[in-house]
């Protein structure tokens, strides 16, 4: 168990209209300027999309995988956190394309099953 940045490459590059951006020495992934999943600097944490109103329960359904986010100011998005060495790749492919899905249309959304 457990995935690294590399799957995240992986799975992002995949995705249409999804590009890697390098901010502060942070890789985020992104449609438009929109960042729908980002690494930690030390590569131990993603940051994900993820629906406002359902986030206290995946965070409560294992807290020991899934956080809110660690900057209070983070909050007002749609955002949560998840250790990486707690997840396999298929969790990673779920959570990262449910983000991604939230940044593109009905349509592109469609095209990735």
């Amino acid at each position: 168990m457990g995935v690294t940045i590399d799957d995240a490459r992986a799975i992002a590059a995949t995705l249409p209209r999804s590009y890697e951006a390098i901010v502060r020495d942070r890789v985020k992934f992104r449609v438009g300027q929109i960042v729908y999943a980002a690494i930690s600097r030390d590569e131990t944490v993603m940051g994900f999309g993820f629906p406002k109103a359902e986030r206290e329960a995946l965070v409560a359904s294992d807290p020991e995988k899934f956080r809110l986010p660690s900057r209070p100011s983070d909050m007002r998005y749609h955002w949560v956190e998840v250790y990486l060495d707690a997840i396999d790749a298929e969790e990673m492919r779920e959570l990262v394309i449910e983000a991604w899905r939230m940044c593109v249309p009905k349509k592109i959304s469609a095209l990735i099953p």
